[in-house]
């Protein structure tokens, strides 16, 4: 998604050969025009799903998830990261470790919200080693519902999350894919070949 990478280039920060820091429009302060037109690639993308649910973990999937909600027209579940006094009965959890903030949460959705019935979209804000991805699916498939796909905003290549999701037959759809981070610049993962005849 070329506005997507326009906005990593001109705002985003490559702190290490690991971390981009993207706290200007994404994972802090929100830019919704952004947020908007990223919420109608991932519908559009996925249009042809079926999707009744998106489901994501909080907080910086939040924003994309709920603009890809408001146009398929679905609601927005996220899994929480902190226990709470109201989502106490009848949970969905799995552990999910963050390279970035090097702790482990125990996420959870209450199984009110996602039953059998639904076909689930799961959108969140990076992809590097998979760890938040499997933990959604892992309370997807416990919820009986089935994961139609994966929503990425910004996928780190170099790391093997989107491997790991591949190989589990799961469609991964990433809006922006980098190849490097290297000397504070952000390389870009070139288009295949055949996608650009």
């Amino acid at each position: 998604m070329e506005l997507l990478e326009e906005r990593i280039k001109q705002d985003g920060q490559a702190l290490s050969e690991h971390v981009l820091k993207v706290d200007s429009f994404l994972n802090h302060q929100i830019d919704p025009k952004l947020m908007q037109e990223i919420g109608k690639e991932f519908a559009s993308r996925f249009s042809n799903e079926s999707i009744t649910k998106i489901v994501t973990i909080e907080s910086s999937g939040i924003a994309p998830a709920v603009m890809a909600g408001l146009y398929l027209n679905v609601p927005v579940v996220f899994a929480r990261k902190r226990k709470s006094l109201t989502l106490s009965e009848g949970l969905l959890t799995a552990s999910v470790h963050s390279f970035t903030k090097n702790e482990t949460n125990e996420i959870s959705i209450s199984k009110k919200y996602v039953n059998e019935d639904d076909n689930v979209l799961i959108i969140d804000d990076f992809l590097a080693n998979g760890q938040a991805a499997l933990g959604l699916i892992e309370i997807v498939k416990k919820s009986g519902a089935h994961v139609a796909g994966i929503g990425i905003v910004i996928e780190k290549s170099f790391q093997d999350g989107a491997e790991k999701l591949k190989e589990l037959g799961i469609r991964v759809e990433s809006l922006a894919q980098i190849a490097a981070l290297s000397n504070g610049k952000v390389i870009f993962k070139p288009e295949k070949a055949e996608e650009l005849i």
